[in-house]
């Protein structure tokens, strides 16, 4: 890893973020926005209070990743259909220094989603955690840096924008039905609980769960959210490998 290089990359994500501003819309704006829709879904429901506390907190984990996702495997295709990434490959540029000056980028706005996020869910929408909002904050930065990671996966694979939003059912779905979102994990049948335990999207909620429930961070979730980042940089290094020096 060549670390101007990786500097270089990082410099001009972001500047080409800054410049696209339906991006830095959809990055900031929109986990915050369907949060909202949310509360008014449940405004008038029956004990709706409650109801959409306990989905708002496990929301927090997901919103980020799944927006996160969309963002970076769209923008990687994008700047590989554009002759980007091909003008660049005939530089000394590393796999290695691309992938992580993408995501090191893109966890750089995420920063700012998930300040976002958090200060509409608690000053705006009355969102209560037991612990600290900072560890949520924190929380949804590296859920974000998993949407990342696994959106410089997917574009690895895909040859257009469509083909990487096709990965979104295949990928994401799944891990919202079966992350505790509607019914807990331990009120799956077994099979779908197994298959739960090992779907990164449940050690995310599991982790902001136990931030809801106990007023200081605890070795569950120590553990839950260090296996949503080393499942990021897992994710990440086979990316690394995967992503085509050529454009198909």
């Amino acid at each position: 890893m060549n670390a101007r290089t990786f500097a270089a990359t990082v410099r001009r994500v972001l500047a080409q973020l800054a410049a696209d501003r339906r991006t830095l819309g959809l990055i900031m704006v929109v986990p915050a926005a369907l949060l909202t829709l949310l509360y008014f879904v449940y405004y008038d429901y029956p004990h709706g209070e409650q109801l959409f506390n306990r989905i708002a907190v496990a929301m927090m984990a997901i919103l980020p990743m799944l927006v996160m996702f969309l963002v970076t495997s769209v923008t990687m295709l994008r700047e590989r259909g554009s002759g980007t990434l091909e003008r660049l490959w005939t530089t000394p540029l590393h796999r290695a220094d691309l992938l992580l000056g993408y995501a090191a980028a893109f966890t750089a706005t995420a920063v700012g989603q998930s300040l976002v996020l958090c200060a509409v869910a608690a000053w705006c929408l009355g969102v209560q955690i037991a612990a600290s909002w900072a560890w949520v904050i924190f929380t949804a930065l590296v859920d974000g840096f998993l949407g990342v990671a696994l959106g410089l996966f997917v574009s690895a694979f895909a040859r257009t924008e469509f083909q990487a939003v096709q990965f979104f059912p295949v990928i994401i779905g799944p891990q919202i039905f079966l992350c505790g979102l509607l019914v807990a994990r331990d009120q799956l049948p077994r099979v779908l609980e197994l298959c739960s335990n090992v779907l990164p999207m449940s050690w995310a909620v599991d982790a902001v769960g136990e931030l809801s429930a106990n007023t200081a961070p605890t070795a569950a979730f120590a553990a839950d959210l260090g296996l949503v980042a080393g499942a990021g940089v897992a994710i990440l290094a086979v990316a690394a490998l995967t992503v085509p020096r050529r454009v198909r």
